[in-house]
């Protein structure tokens, strides 16, 4: 247990937390793999956040000397983050994506997803940005892909789905915040089951796909994220990829693109469909697992993605 009122004699500046934080969350062995990349950047996102400054604060004011309340309050946050393993966004409620800060809590995935590079992009590879009109958001979480794509796509409208009703309530915290509402619509399905009988010009999706197996073997950080609907997806992680390979065709225009992110499950996919000429994302700044595939290739392939999801 953490004597912060100790310790806090001890640290004065900004600096003296951020050096003693990142020490004590590498000795406790925490996880990195929900937002920030090193234990120092975590250390200074949460006391930035503690003392509400902005993420670029310049280092030029770390020595300043913080009052005793401020110190008491990052070694606050210090200690859930050391003592019970919660990630550091549940702590703050706040997170980033493209760019973007987003409201979450423990009813909705941490976003992390490297598609936000693709929404930076306008996926103008795979597709004319200034054509693309209706985009579909499938299992939209706390809203940050739609959220980003109405940035991006700023003559879009967005459908944004969710089979759970409390992802979605976080999911219309951040429509509100960032002023979509006109834009970004709401809807509670499963998968594509009361999505709207329209075509879209791109779906974009991070469905649930970890494995059985991997599920057991996530850190404990992972323990405080919906598991059962934002990350379990079967045995072989294709519980929910599958359906959406063999309906997605029926709600693309004909120049329409899919986009979907199956992280880990990326070889599992490719030893059931070799014959697929998935085309795989190569990220700049990290991350791996997400196809793209065109309406005209889900129309070729529809008989095997049938046959397999049997």
């Amino acid at each position: 247990m953490i004597n912060k009122r100790e310790i806090a004699n001890d640290l004065v500046t900004l600096r003296d937390l951020i050096r003693w934080g990142t020490s004590q969350f590498n000795a406790a062995g925490l996880s990195f793999a929900q937002g920030m990349p090193t234990a120092i950047d975590e250390a200074v996102y949460l006391c930035l956040s503690a003392l509400h400054l902005p993420p670029d604060f310049s280092v030029e004011y770390f020595d300043c000397v913080l009052t005793m309340d401020e110190r008491l309050h990052v070694l606050g946050m210090f200690q859930q983050r050391i003592e019970q393993h919660k990630p550091a966004a549940y702590i703050t409620n706040e997170a980033w994506f493209a760019g973007l800060s987003f409201y979450v809590d423990e009813r909705v995935l941490i976003p992390r997803s490297p598609i936000a590079e693709m929404v930076h992009q306008q996926f103008s590879l795979w597709t004319d940005p200034a054509q693309v009109h209706h985009i579909l958001d499938l299992c939209t979480g706390s809203g940050c892909i739609a959220i980003a794509c109405a940035y991006a796509f700023d003559q879009a409208q967005i459908d944004a789905s969710d089979i759970s009703a409390d992802a979605l309530a976080v999911a219309e915290i951040n429509r509100r915040d960032h002023g979509v509402e006109d834009r970004v619509h709401l809807l509670q399905s499963d998968l594509f089951e009361s999505i709207p009988a329209k075509r879209y010009d791109l779906i974009v999706s991070n469905p649930p796909y970890v494995s059985l197996q991997e599920m057991a073997e996530l850190p404990a950080e992972f323990q405080y994220e919906p598991g059962n609907t934002a990350l379990a997806a079967g045995e072989t992680g294709m519980n929910m990829v599958l359906p959406i390979l063999v309906q997605a065709r029926d709600y693309l225009s004909d120049d329409g693109i899919l986009v979907v992110e199956v992280g880990y499950s990326k070889p599992a996919l490719v030893a059931l469909f070799p014959e697929v000429p998935f085309f795989w994302v190569d990220f700049e700044f990290g991350g791996d697992g997400v196809l793209v595939l065109t309406a005209n290739q889900l129309e070729t392939y529809q008989a095997v993605f049938e046959r397999v999801n049997i």
